[in-house]
């Protein structure tokens, strides 16, 4: 018997990642069954199984995956003195991890830009009721932040961002506006990472009077 390769079992991992990320974005959690994802995906319950034992993983997977990748482009932006500036490192997040402009950089395809952020707040939602999606949240949220930390004090050491302000703070902010964003595509239309990118980039150059 031909013995299934690790690239074999990895792309059929990623198909079914795929597959269930399409059919959550569309049509939410509690209206997909896994009867849903396995006919998205083409594949029998064995097979399936064989990797997930249901939508809770599933879910699981899918948000460990997406944070991760989050938290990856934010250490990698730390490594720069300094880092980009906040208005080019938040549009590239957008646009290159989260899926705003064609598959993110974790490896999720999404079936059109505006799924991505329907599945965001689909998730937010889930976490209200589900203890152990909210813990999961509440750990990944926790190495964004970390990351994103890092490089607000980039911005601090090269002289770029006042000093004063607690780091944790800013890292909080951003955050909240990349997240706001992407509700915003998820409940009023999609718009390119640039219309953030300008709003930033016009915060960033407000200057108080005199």
């Amino acid at each position: 018997m031909a013995r299934v390769s690790q690239e074999h079992l990895d792309a059929r991992r990623r198909q079914i990642l795929d597959g269930a990320a399409r059919c959550f974005a569309r049509n939410g959690f509690h209206a997909t069954s896994m009867q849903d994802v396995l006919k998205e995906v083409n594949l029998s319950a064995g097979a399936v199984y064989r990797y997930f034992s249901g939508k809770d993983e599933l879910i699981a997977a899918i948000v460990t995956e997406v944070l991760g990748g989050v938290r990856e482009a934010f250490e990698e932006a730390a490594r720069h003195t300094p880092p980009p500036m906040p208005d080019v490192l938040v549009g590239l997040v957008m646009t290159q991890v989260l899926g705003l402009g064609g598959p993110g950089k974790h490896g999720l395809t999404w079936d059109g830009e505006a799924s991505f952020p329907r599945l965001m707040v689909q998730v937010w939602t889930e976490t209200l009721r589900d203890g152990e999606l909210s813990a999961l949240l509440r750990e990944g949220f926790g190495s964004v932040r970390d990351a994103w930390v890092k490089v607000v004090e980039g911005y601090q050491e090269a002289g770029v961002m006042r000093a004063d302000i607690p780091a944790e703070h800013v890292a909080r902010t951003l955050i909240a506006a990349a997240q706001g964003f992407a509700a915003q595509q998820a409940l009023f239309g999609t718009a390119p990472a640039e219309v953030l990118q300008d709003g930033l980039r016009a915060l960033m150059s407000v200057r108080a009077p005199g």
